[in-house]
């Protein structure tokens, strides 16, 4: 039974929002221990000042808690109370482990209704907790109004801001502490300098975070993201902005996320973060630009069109970004980054869905990659994205099972890879992958040198171009180069998931300089994110390098315990070289470590 407009229970409320910024990192950190810590803080801290001051809590959400008072000067003395304690609490306590409260504050018009509480009221509040900085409070015009003068703190004018789904901009105010914000008051006692972030680059920066879905539809989660890695890719052409790559964006999909923390994270000023709708033919893009060190909303806008515009919505929002945080861009560059990479839709729908598939590193050797891809080629021939990765997903079967194409395959995959570059021999996108395939598969180290250089001169904010460069150069025998262009994508993509195959090929590089004790704690990191075959063969070479052969065999027997079947001769097929000595060498090294020919 539906409820009727007589029926709904309204009333005024102050609403506080709260949830542990950072969580997901902690959570990744020490998931025992955090629940235990999240735990201790609700139970000795948190519930008694709620209580205190008369809250009542509608809901608890994970890291998060909804609560409703009567009085907005209850709440917010509440709220600055569990920041000043949370403040003692956390002052020996070292920065990357504490557990610090976003808090946000707003005064309006609620729906109660079976114990739960809805309407604008909550919604304002949960949008002001995610801008509120960690250990910090932020509240709206409405509730300072309410409060002024009657709570033992002072206020910060953060001005309107434009707030995620929310139609007009909000006024907010961030409250200070004793004169200081909270999480001012936690730093100056901190004992432990936080993990150094990246530096920020000395042009704008940004990241694009992964939209969220609107579809209502689960199964369109890879039209969304396609609609986001078309945008990075578009940024990615403007040579004064530097650009995180997809694959470190995307570690924060399905996350509540706190933006300056992934400013600080990812090393940018700027985030761009949004939501797609498809539906029916047509689609919704709705975009914000944040200023991640503040985390000021810079602007906002909603894009409708038939979903055959989806191109030009795209560049309209980029073009908007664009003029924004790199102004002196001219407009004509702007058009020149508006192609359109084919007329079929459904080829590229088709070739959005391999892609999804492709993010997945554990479905590389899966048949239904190349299918997504081949199914986009047929409808659209002239299609070169697709051509290449059709191609590419060839050799993801050869180093995904370590053994050789057929013959057939293999002429047929390097074709294919020529095709794509003879339809767009300006597409870095193309040029990068199937410089990777002609060194790898076809053997032809200069001609992969030359178009690598060229992808990397169209677009130098291309993370997976500099990941190429790097194994080419590793390849060709140019170690130096290969760290260079390793560590270059590194930067661009700081929390890749695939960062442990960088730090592999830096192991390999410095195996190949003879600088040994560098080569193994390059393969320590990639292990701390995940233990293989690759980055083990790298560290048996390293220790096998310096000497230290007891400690290799132990290593091999890992390896071989992980992958019965791998075989010393691996290291030569899935790591072909220019001077073909350089196989022999590793294969040679690995037989002493004790792994079979």
């Amino acid at each position: 039974m539906s409820l009727t407009t007589d029926s709904l229970d309204r009333r005024l409320a102050a609403v506080l929002a709260a949830d542990i910024a950072g969580y997901s990192r902690l959570m990744g950190i020490d998931e025992e221990g955090t629940l235990a810590k999240l735990k201790s803080v609700r139970r000795a801290l948190l519930d008694p000042a709620l209580a205190a001051h008369r809250g009542r809590v509608v809901k608890t959400t994970g890291d998060g808690i909804l609560v409703e008072f009567a009085s907005a000067v209850d709440a917010v003395r509440s709220a600055v109370e569990v920041q000043r304690r949370m403040a003692d609490q956390n002052a020996a306590v070292p920065t990357e482990q504490r557990l610090e409260f976003r808090i946000g504050i707003h005064v309006g018009d609620i729906i109660f209704d079976d114990n739960d509480i809805f309407g604008d009221g909550v919604n304002i509040a949960a949008r002001l907790e995610g801008i509120a900085e960690p250990g910090g409070v932020c509240i709206s015009d409405d509730v300072q109004r309410h409060i002024r003068g009657k709570v033992d703190a002072t206020f910060e004018d953060m001005g309107p801001q434009i707030l995620k789904n929310i139609a007009e901009p909000v006024r907010t105010w961030r409250v200070r502490v004793g004169g200081a914000s909270a999480a001012a008051a936690v730093a100056k006692h901190a004992f432990t300098a936080p993990a150094s972030p990246p530096a920020l680059a000395e042009k704008a920066s940004i990241a694009v975070l992964p939209f969220q879905n609107m579809s209502g539809d689960p199964e369109q989660e890879y039209f969304a993201d396609g609609v986001v890695e078309d945008i990075i890719t578009a940024l990615s052409r403007f040579r004064s902005l530097f650009v995180i790559a997809r694959n470190s964006s995307f570690t924060y999909k399905g996350k509540s996320v706190d933006i300056k923390q992934v400013g600080h994270e990812l090393g940018v000023r700027y985030v761009l973060e949004g939501s797609v709708r498809k539906s029916s033919g047509r689609v919704r893009i709705t975009a914000q630009l944040i200023e991640a060190g503040s985390g000021t909303h810079l602007w906002a806008d909603r894009f409708d069109g038939e979903l055959r515009d989806v191109f030009d919505l795209q560049d309209q929002v980029t073009a908007n970004v664009v003029s924004i945080i790199a102004p002196k861009i001219q407009q004509s560059e702007i058009e020149r980054t508006r192609t359109k990479p084919t007329d079929r839709l459904d080829s590229y729908d088709l070739f959005l869905r391999g892609i999804a598939a492709y993010a997945d590193r554990s479905r590389w050797g899966d048949a239904e990659l190349g299918e997504w891809f081949n199914k986009a080629c047929a409808l659209d021939p002239n299609y070169a994205a697709a051509q290449v990765m059709l191609a590419y997903s060839s050799l993801l079967k050869q180093t995904t099972r370590g053994t050789p194409l057929g013959a057939q395959e293999l002429a047929k995959a390097l074709q294919i890879a020529g095709l794509a570059c003879a339809l767009a021999s300006d597409d870095p996108f193309v040029l990068a992958r199937a410089a990777h395939m002609f060194a790898y598969l076809g053997h032809d180290y200069d001609r992969a040198e030359t178009m690598i250089e060229e992808a990397i001169s169209l677009n130098s904010n291309d993370a997976a171009a500099w990941g190429y460069r790097g194994w080419i150069s590793l390849m060709c025998v140019e170690p130096a180069r290969a760290i260079e262009s390793f560590e270059h994508r590194l930067r661009l993509s700081p929390i890749d998931p695939g960062r442990a195959s960088m730090w592999n090929g830096i192991s390999f590089a410095h195996f190949m300089l003879g600088q040994y004790e560098q080569g193994r704690a390059a393969a320590a990191k990639a292990l701390v994110i995940g233990e293989d075959a690759h980055t083990l063969s790298a560290l048996i070479m390293n220790e096998v390098g310096l000497g230290r052969l007891d400690e290799a065999r132990v290593i091999a027997g890992r390896l071989l315990k992980l992958r019965p079947d791998f075989r010393a001769s691996y290291a030569r097929q899935n790591f072909p070289t220019r001077a073909v000595e350089w196989g022999d060498r590793m294969v040679a090294v690995l037989c002493e470590a004790g792994i079979p020919a």
